[in-house]
């Protein structure tokens, strides 16, 4: 299966994640990169990896983002990560002993959130799906996210990846100020009965950061992860703190 797969990630200013991500690739004949312009080491490490090919396209959404990549992909499968996604051994061996010839288009992944490349306990990650058939996918916008929608029967691999971010806690601000304001969007634009109990939860701005304290520290096990499971929980915290600001500021100017 290995030598059918291109794997798509996209990239802006990620010189401190990209090169583990990278390492857990060089099984991959090729790997095609969508830049935004990055201003940091980002390209001068891509060029030192002869697989990659890099494609440089003005950011509009992620989805466009990666419905272009897929423009630039002739393999039938399609191995979509995240620049601070990092491949562990057993799901590639997973991934290599796949049948070729399955009536499975698609394959989720979970995901082990690391902090400071220490993988939790638990996390606040859904999984998705990462491994598709390129003709029968195309992806969509999702509040902050995006999410592929792939035609035909799906299936759950049961390793991990690793989600192991390392930039820096300005930057995480930044992206999540940024993201904040495309989930306040979402929820305030989609009727109450399309959301989720979580979304429906989150949209009232008060109760979302307690839940998600105790969710992370109690329920998730973040306790039992020393420093940084509060360090990971008072992330997760903060980033529903912003959301309940952008909320409470788009209604008031409304």
């Amino acid at each position: 299966m290995l030598e059918q797969i291109t794997a798509l990630i996209l990239t802006y200013n990620e010189s401190p994640n990209i090169k583990r991500t990278l390492q857990s690739l060089t099984w991959a004949k090729r790997i095609v990169v969508i830049d935004s312009y990055s201003t940091d080491e980002t390209l001068d490490i891509l060029s030192s990896y002869p697989q990659v090919e890099v494609f440089q396209r003005k950011f509009d959404s992620f989805a466009g983002q990666c419905n272009y990549g897929l423009g630039k992909i002739t393999s039938e499968w399609v191995l979509s990560l995240d620049a601070d996604y990092v491949l562990t051994d057993g799901l590639i061996n997973e991934i290599k002993t796949l049948a070729i010839d399955s009536d499975i288009y698609s394959y989720g992944a979970r995901f082990k959130y690391c902090v400071f490349g220490k993988p939790l306990r638990g996390t606040l990650l859904p999984p998705r799906k990462i491994l598709y058939k390129r003709e029968k996918a195309i992806y969509q916008d999702d509040g902050h996210s995006h999410r592929v929608i792939v035609e035909g029967k799906s299936s759950q691999l049961s390793a991990y990846i690793h989600h192991d971010d390392r930039k820096p806690l300005s930057r995480w601000l930044w992206a999540q100020d940024r993201y904040m304001i495309l989930e306040s969007k979402k929820l305030l634009d989609t009727p109450n009965h399309e959301l989720s109990l979580g979304d429906r939860i989150r949209k009232q701005k008060i109760l979302a950061p307690l839940i998600i304290l105790l969710y992370c520290l109690i329920l998730k096990g973040g306790l039992l992860d020393g420093w940084h499971g509060w360090y990971y929980t008072f992330q997760r915290v903060l980033a529903e703190i912003l959301l309940s600001i952008h909320l409470i500021e788009a209604e008031k100017l409304k």
